[in-house]
């Protein structure tokens, strides 16, 4: 077969590719390994192309599966990869309201709750009708596939945000008056923002980058180059990021723009150029008049998810904030010469769309049960008496037939910031933050006495809620337990493990994608 041949356009990529490989790829798969140099983009009468051995290449080279279990062992059970789905599947509707650190997909939870998951499971642990607790609940991923699956959920966490979050997830949405205030919060936002210039400013701001990323950073070509070494990454960027700082300054001195905020010393006043601050307190400033409770805490999240992204950081650093930025800069990212946000109002209209889609899309799946997370420290909250004060008569059903179980991921020894990482949101709407009570907190690290700390944590948790389970419990624990510490929170919980899964985590948005495995511990009562 000749080259020409050879060639196939996006779509017949896809086909061509699902089928070699045994796994659904998209076009958008295919046109990201063209985008960013994984496969050379050929011509096809005047069209993007790719050539099959290209892609045969790339395919060969995917062993993930071997190699993996050459460095974390064969007891690797990678049927729990998941890797058979695409990331819209694993942040499928509402699961995607808000970025959260640490959760895990919500095929995991249906495995384990679901009892026609998996052809092979020989054991059920969950059954509708049953209560499932989360006693680290999180962004609610337990409840969400607890609803789905016809199963009561429960929920404790510290941080009042993380309740918000997973609340607004599993309410009922007056969906009329979500649709009214959003309309009437983006038209005043539209006003507001049009009695200033700094729309128009990053209009032509724009312009200007395009022209001169479309010369100096042209994509694909950019990053193909560094990684044939042609040029000096650092030489390179340093040159022209410097050249665009100077039209950058120019501009804003043209615009008479403010960019810096005259304070830093709140997480407001410091991740936050001036005109997005002004445009988040406006928003936040009619939210706070909204008359509807379940309304308004959804307009919360919208916001908070929406300033999340508007911060003063550049691309690559937004998960880990490093030091605010308030001028163009190098995207190593993105490969070309970047810049910060200077409104809100294209996140803010996006955020509010995306959101109101999925919560819909989620109404249509949604089951008779109850769901509620509790705001509250997991080793000493009395479950059914707070409960109560929310949902009496899920309290009353809850007492009388008890919570058959436990699915929940507790958090790591030392690694991460779970109030901090919403800093931006505690500051604004001004929740408590609890910090202190945070068990495995990132300040106290992965000391001895910090892992002594973490099992007695998790210790407390474990006897405090046992004592709200049937006498024939099941606990699932997913955990990455690299310093072998569950064995002991199992003893002094007075349980035992009688099984562990040892799964591999494909999809991590950290930096390092080295092979990485989390066991899901299974506990049940002491014998």
């Amino acid at each position: 077969m000749s080259e020409q041949n050879d060639l196939m356009d996006v779509k017949e990529a896809s086909v061509w590719a699902s089928s070699y490989i045994g796994k659904n790829i998209t076009p958008s798969n295919i046109s990201y390994l063209i985008t960013y140099g994984r496969v050379k983009k050929r011509g096809l009468e005047g069209n993007v192309a790719v050539a099959k051995q290209d892609l045969i290449a790339y395919y060969k080279g995917s062993k993930r599966e071997v190699e993996w279990k050459k460095q974390l062992g064969d007891d690797l059970n990678w049927a729990l990869s998941f890797e058979q789905y695409k990331e819209s599947e694993t942040t499928k509707h509402v699961h995607r309201l808000h970025p959260y650190k640490g959760k895990f997909i919500p095929q995991l939870v249906e495995y384990f709750l679901d009892d026609h998951t998996d052809k092979f499971k020989t054991e059920t642990f969950f059954k509708p009708g049953d209560i499932v607790l989360d006693p680290f609940c999180g962004s609610g991923t337990t409840l969400v596939q607890a609803n789905e699956l016809g199963i009561h959920a429960i929920g404790v966490d510290v941080s009042k945000f993380n309740c918000l979050i997973s609340n607004i997830k599993v309410n009922e949405v007056d969906f009329s008056d979500l649709q009214a205030q959003i309309n009437s919060i983006s038209i005043a936002l539209r006003r507001f923002v049009q009695g200033g210039r700094h729309i128009e400013f990053e209009s032509r701001l724009l312009e200007i980058l395009n022209r001169y990323n479309s010369e100096f950073f042209p994509s694909p070509e950019f990053k193909i180059w560094l990684r044939n070494k042609k040029i000096d990454e650092k030489t390179y960027t340093e040159k022209h990021e410097k050249i665009v700082i100077e039209k950058f300054n120019a501009l804003v001195a043209e615009f008479s723009l403010k960019v810096v905020q005259d304070s830093s010393s709140r997480f407001l006043d410091k991740w936050y150029l001036a005109p997005v601050r002004e445009e988040i307190d406006l928003v936040a400033d009619e939210i706070s008049k909204v008359e509807d409770p379940h309304t308004r805490d959804l307009l919360t999240v919208i916001l908070s998810r929406t300033i999340r992204s508007c911060r003063a950081t550049t691309h690559a650093d937004l998960a880990t904030l490093i030091d605010p930025v308030t001028t163009t800069y190098y995207c190593r990212k993105h490969g070309k010469i970047c810049k910060p946000l200077f409104s809100i109002v294209t996140w803010w209209e996006r955020y509010c769309k995306d959101t109101f889609g999925r919560l819909k899309y989620f109404s249509k799946l949604k089951t008779d049960t109850n769901q509620i997370c509790l705001n509250g420290n997991s080793e000493s909250i009395n479950i059914f008496g707070e409960l109560k004060k929310k949902n009496k008569p899920f309290a009353e059903l809850a007492k009388k037939q008890k919570i058959r179980g436990i699915f929940s991921s507790p958090p790591y020894v030392g690694l991460i910031d779970y109030h901090e990482q919403h800093a931006y949101a505690y500051d604004l709407f001004g929740f408590e933050r609890k910090d202190e009570q945070e068990i495995g907190a990132m300040h106290k690290r992965q000391s001895k006495q910090a892992q002594a700390d973490y099992v007695k944590g998790i210790s407390n948790v474990l006897n405090n809620c046992k004592k709200y389970l049937v006498e024939d419990f099941d606990i699932f624990l997913v955990a990455n337990d690299k310093f072998g510490l569950y064995p002991q929170v199992a003893e002094n919980a007075r349980m035992r493990i009688v099984n562990q899964f040892k799964r591999p985590v494909l999809n991590r948005t950290e930096k390092d994608k080295q092979a990485y495995s989390e066991i899901i511990f299974h506990l049940k009562r002491e014998k």
